[in-house]
């Protein structure tokens, strides 16, 4: 069966910057750049994207497009005879089922607000009734399960009808709705009475709070957004790389994709700071931000509920253009697997995880005893774990090495498939840093992620 490709560069681009970008570039970035310094934060930020997190992707992309298999096949495509590089193919398969079982329940809330803000549920309700919605919504199992099976079914329905004519079809006017809807967000948020104040808590540098972070701690949490950032080390890229044509460097399309997924990081802070400057609320953090903070941001402003429905449009839009790419891999690697139809791999990955994510819409109300992380956690904080601190950084140190030691691929191998096309090429001279720095710096980062 001849490989599928993508119809356009743009769809590769947007479709890969869609599967990078998600949640965590929302109420993560903004806040972390915030509390870090700012302006300071962020360029650390950029230089780390650059040094750590698209090296790593071109390696992504390099086993993609040379095996033209799904990250199951690609290191028996590769590898030399009697390796066992493959393994960590099985393992990273698994990693994009961990992730997706906690990942759709998210995106299932952010699907539900977007349909209450249209519906006005919200109009004239106090802080703690806005607070009370958060809350309520998570003790009730059934519509959670609702939302997460929508997204679930949605998302496998999409993939089921190919790459061209599923993905990259509803994937690419998504991603530039994205892109709008952002745009249009933050210049609203900016024009609010007082929204200048929280750009300038956002992105201008100030050192008061790098002393008070202290600069190692700054530096620390720039290079884990950074790595983070791009979905590295579990193959969601790699399946990407196996649909591209040869006519450009892989060096060039990875600055291009960490480009949009910066710029969607970025402008979500601007609409997110500005906002709740001009509203007198705590930025906060994490589902707190996007669930309690915002809404009664939204609440309190004229036409809040229109304001409200674009900005989890928004969110439903980064988190399921996220779930379409990953859903797209695990129905690639059974594909080359399994040797079974692109329908039959959708109708059963569909089904079994509908089940899988079951764990996590239960974890907050039937299983709320269970605490896995501590007081207070939750089945997703355990899910969470498991994929953000182990195995994107392992996955990520296994891919760097397969492409740059002589016991894996090695790096002429990778160098000759990287600058096949034409676009920025990577320098011989870099063989240095990509086999010995960058190999110490992911393994600090999946130390300290322990």
């Amino acid at each position: 069966m001849k490989r599928e490709s993508f119809k356009s560069r743009l769809g590769f681009i947007l479709i890969s910057a869609g599967c990078a970008v998600g949640i965590g570039n929302v109420w993560k970035f903004p806040y972390v750049t915030g509390q870090n310094g700012g302006g300071i934060f962020v360029l650390f930020y950029l230089l780390f994207l650059i040094a750590v997190g698209v090296p790593v992707l071109t390696m992504e992309f390099a086993v993609g497009r040379a095996s033209q298999k799904s990250v199951v096949g690609c290191y028996q495509e590769l590898e030399k005879k009697g390796s066992k590089w493959h393994l960590h193919g099985y393992v990273a398969l698994f990693g994009n089922y961990m992730l997706m079982m906690f990942y759709t329940t998210v995106s299932g809330w952010m699907l539900s607000y977007f349909y209450r803000f249209l519906r006005n549920d919200f109009k004239g309700l106090g802080p703690e009734a806005v607070a009370g919605e958060f809350s309520g919504m998570l003790a009730d199992p059934y519509g959670m399960a609702f939302w997460m099976a929508v997204i679930v079914i949605g998302g496998f329905l999409i993939c089921s009808f190919g790459l061209q004519a599923g993905v990259e079809k509803i994937s690419k006017p998504m991603m530039i709705g994205l892109l709008l809807l952002i745009v249009v967000l933050a210049f609203h948020s900016i024009a609010l009475d007082g929204g200048m104040e929280g750009l300038k808590f956002y992105l201008v540098p100030d050192w008061g709070k790098v002393e008070k972070s202290g600069l190692v701690n700054v530096i620390i949490a720039a290079m884990n957004q950074a790595f983070f950032t791009l979905s590295l080390g579990i193959g969601a890229m790699e399946i990407f790389g196996s649909y591209m044509s040869r006519e450009h460097t892989l060096l060039g399309e990875s600055l291009r994709i960490a480009v949009l997924d910066t710029f969607v990081a970025i402008v979500s802070g601007l609409i997110i700071f500005p906002a709740c400057f001009a509203y007198g609320v705590d930025p906060g953090a994490g589902p707190e931000l996007i669930f309690i903070t915002l809404p009664n941001v939204f609440s309190s402003m004229p036409g809040g509920n229109i304001w409200g429905s674009l900005f989890f449009l928004f969110m439903t839009f980064a988190s399921f253009s996220t779930i379409i790419a990953v859903f797209e891999n695990i129905i690639a690697c059974c594909m080359d697997k399994w040797k079974i139809s692109r329908r039959k791999a959708s109708v059963i990955n569909g089904i079994l995880l509908l089940i899988a994510s079951l764990p996590c819409v239960l974890g907050y109300n039937v299983w709320s005893s269970f605490q896995p992380r501590g007081a207070g956690s939750a089945v997703l904080d355990l899910e969470d774990f498991i994929v953000s601190n182990l195995l994107l950084p392992a996955g990520s140190l296994i891919f760097l090495l397969f492409c740059v030691t002589r016991w894996g691929w090695g790096f002429d191998r990778y160098l000759e498939e990287a600058n096949a096309g034409a676009g920025v090429k990577i320098p011989r001279f870099l063989k240095g840093y990509v086999t010995w720095v960058l190999p110490c710096v992911i393994l600090i980062i999946l130390i300290l992620g322990l």
